[in-house]
């Protein structure tokens, strides 16, 4: 009889196998502590492993928040075109500090901010086959605050138009 828990059973690495791995990972992109400590986890190492692991990462420089939180950010704004809210609160689920979440907030121009939101904004609208103006408004305005972006600039960007 297949045994399914069995199956799902990893194989225990040495610490310093999973080290070389983990610097594998690490260097590949950006990583957040949370996401290498898991990994590590994953791997089946013990806590005080995992721990002595992370700070040797990060004295090595393979681990760093504030260039980790750049990284995300400028991304998700450039790529998934993501507002500064829907950025602020990945950063924090993924347990970065205050600090570091304003640092990698910075990345992100304000002159580009706004041009993207009135792209975003624009390209909804093309899309929008409501002819009631209010409702029209509000169906761009939801999508795009879903997005992350502010309410008020939304709204004030939609009443411009």
């Amino acid at each position: 009889m297949f045994d399914e828990e069995s199956s799902k059973r990893k194989i225990r690495l040495t610490p310093t196998v999973a080290f070389a791995k983990i610097q594998q990972y690490c260097a590949y992109q950006e990583r957040s502590h949370r996401e290498v400590k898991n990994k590590l986890f994953d791997y089946g190492l013990y806590a005080s492993e995992v721990d002595d692991l992370l700070s040797k990462l990060i004295v090595e420089g393979f681990l760093n928040e504030e260039r980790f939180a750049k990284a995300f950010a400028g991304g998700k704004f450039r790529i998934k075109k993501w507002g500064r809210i829907k950025i602020q609160q990945e950063l924090e689920m993924q347990g970065l500090t205050k600090r570091c979440v304003a640092i990698g907030l910075k990345e992100i121009d304000s002159s580009d901010y706004r041009k993207t939101l009135k792209t975003l904004i624009q390209k909804k609208s093309a899309q929008t086959s409501e002819q009631n103006p209010f409702k029209r408004k509000n169906l761009i305005a939801r999508y795009v605050i879903s997005k992350g972006y502010e309410p008020e600039m939304v709204w004030e960007m939609l009443r411009e138009d």
